[in-house]
């Protein structure tokens, strides 16, 4: 799993990347708005429309202090078809929610994708010398990875 925090590799990490969370504090709406474009950005370069993402209202534990009414955010999450968790890292409430519930969607997309790649015809299905060391080399090169903006 890999964090970003710079900018400088930002479109690297979501072309490689095979889910986001896209977090924002509950206090600031303007981290809830920068969202929106940073979406459309993922989608954009993934060159993709179902890019698995979970939209993720952090500071949950600062209820006073809420920018972003819970309804408004629900309502992005259902527009965007995504799930949407409020967290708080202060007291690790929903945290590994949010990230399970990324994980298992780029899991599914990545099953559903390799069940509709077609077969390269000249692989003939026999494994290589050494056994199976192929086998345990395309598993290493299509394991599903994170990336956090």
């Amino acid at each position: 799993m890999k964090v970003l925090d710079s900018h400088f590799h930002r479109e690297l990490y979501m072309k490689t990347g095979q889910g986001f969370l896209l977090v924002f504090a509950i206090t600031s709406a303007s981290s809830f708005h920068e969202l929106a474009e940073l979406r459309e950005q993922i989608r954009r370069i993934k060159e993709d429309d179902n890019v698995p993402m979970v939209l993720v209202g952090n500071k949950s534990d600062l209820e006073e202090d809420r920018a972003i009414p819970r309804p408004k955010a629900f309502a992005t999450s259902r527009e965007w078809n995504t799930p949407y968790f409020e967290t708080s890292a202060r007291r690790r409430a929903n945290v590994d929610e949010a990230f399970v519930d990324l994980c298992r969607q780029i899991i599914r997309k990545d099953a559903n994708e390799r069940r509709h790649v077609p077969q390269d015809p000249r692989a003939g299905g026999t494994p290589r010398r050494g056994g199976k060391r192929g086998d345990r080399d395309r598993r290493q090169r299509h394991r599903p990875k994170c990336t956090i903006l």
